[in-house]
């Protein structure tokens, strides 16, 4: 009497570090939480934790690219707080034209 052998495949995909952190920047990762701290039914304190990992393309794919304006990280993010800056003084200057203009006016009247 023979005995057959059946033998277990295991189908075992092992992925290297580089290939499952290349896949999170391609396709994105959203970690999200709340924590919620409350004393006799109390909310004390309410904390919103959301974490998003993935790529910049992919990041810029979903509308996101606050680091482009954020002077900190990124020369553009100067220049365009800069540029901001001058259009609020700009709008002050001519704001304060138009009054100076408005009192010439009401000076000049007979």
């Amino acid at each position: 009497m023979a005995i057959a052998q059946a033998g277990v495949q295991h189908a075992v995909g092992s992925a290297t570090l580089a290939d499952v952190l290349e896949r999170v920047l391609d396709k994105g990762l959203v970690i999200a939480g709340d924590i919620k701290i409350k004393l006799v039914d109390i909310e004390l304190l309410t904390i919103q934790i959301r974490l998003l990992i993935c790529s910049v393309d992919k990041a810029r794919e979903m509308g996101i690219d606050w680091w482009m304006t954020n002077s900190y990280l990124s020369s553009h993010g100067k220049r365009h707080e800069e540029a901001v800056e001058h259009k609020h003084k700009l709008a002050a200057l001519r704001e304060r034209l138009a009054q100076m203009e408005a009192q010439v006016e009401f000076m000049c009247r007979p």
